[in-house]
């Protein structure tokens, strides 16, 4: 450990890592809390404030300027030291496995975006939005993209998520369909068997809700094993993810009857970043996103104008 960072186990050392962890939620130009805030908020004396900023400044993680009685502003950051003198790891976000150029785009913007705000950032994948709920409430990591549509739910369910940012329409997948393994097959009908994954949110309530009032069997199957078990004739329908079947022309192809399934589609082809409370520190950061910038760079390597990197 550097001689500078072990100044943070002093006393006003740990009310720096305190004031560090509001400053990294700020922007240049922006004006600091008043001296008072912060004791409040930190339950701290005046003194013990004020050296704690001085040690910041000490430290070169930030430039203040005093205005007088205007206040005292932020005019430069050093946004990895103060994210480690706050005593943060990096920011870890997970999402699906980048098996699609849509996924790869989405998980280069994020990238992209965390390295120009000079966030650490780490992006994990783990298959399944329910289990990616489930890590980011056992606090595995500090938000995941899901749906819209399973993000709403989950948020509905679990009190302490939180829908913190949408991305837009197809920026999640462009579309959802329904694959059969007949190809004169357009939509399901009684007595198909059709494949449902109850670990994948998106795909089982679709498949309800296209199946409603119809008498089907609906067959347990991993998503990631959809694709054998329609090239088996073991089940006559799926609803997929079309993203992944481009140039596939084994299976034909439908799209949804029911009005539900067709709303419900629309909705699930939209990102949606989830944070779980408290986490107001990553809250803020997330609210810093330019979603804009992230949508221009999912396009450009959707196009191939920009090569994945993440």
């Amino acid at each position: 450990m550097s001689s500078q960072m072990e100044r943070i186990y002093t006393k006003n050392g740990r009310v720096a890592q305190q004031i560090a962890g509001q400053l990294i939620r700020m922007k240049k130009g922006d004006r600091l809390p008043r001296i008072d805030d912060f004791v409040n908020a930190f339950g701290t004396a005046r003194g013990t404030i004020q050296g704690g900023l001085r040690l910041l400044e000490e430290m070169s993680a930030v430039h203040l300027e005093s205005r007088g009685h205007l206040g005292t502003f932020l005019l430069e950051k050093n946004q990895p030291l103060l994210w480690e003198i706050a005593g943060r790891g990096a920011l870890v976000g997970a999402m699906p496995l980048p098996y699609s150029r849509r996924y790869e785009g989405l998980a280069t913007g994020l990238v992209r975006i965390f390295d120009d705000m000079d966030i650490p950032f780490t992006i994990a994948y783990m298959r399944g939005a329910n289990s990616r709920i489930d890590a980011l409430r056992s606090r595995r990591f500090d938000f995941i993209i899901v749906s819209r549509w399973s993000a709403e739910q989950a948020c509905r369910q679990y009190d302490d998520l939180s829908l913190q940012l949408s991305l837009g329409d197809q920026t999640y997948v462009e579309r959802h369909g329904i694959l059969f393994a007949d190809k004169e097959k357009t939509h399901i009908e009684s007595g198909m068997r059709v494949g449902i994954d109850p670990s994948s949110p998106d795909q089982r309530d679709l498949t309800y809700a296209e199946c409603e009032e119809l008498d089907v069997q609906l067959v347990e199957v991993n998503y990631m094993q959809l694709f054998n078990q329609l090239e088996k004739g073991q089940i006559d329908a799926a609803v997929w993810n079309l993203d992944e079947t481009a140039g596939e022309f084994r299976w034909g192809r439908g799209s949804f009857q029911k009005k539900a399934s067709q709303q419900m589609s629309r909705s699930l082809s939209e990102a949606a970043l989830v944070t779980r409370h408290p986490g107001e520190e990553v809250k803020e950061v997330l609210n810093q996103l330019s979603v804009q910038t992230v949508n221009h760079i999912q396009e450009s390597v959707l196009k191939g104008d920009m090569m994945p990197h993440y």
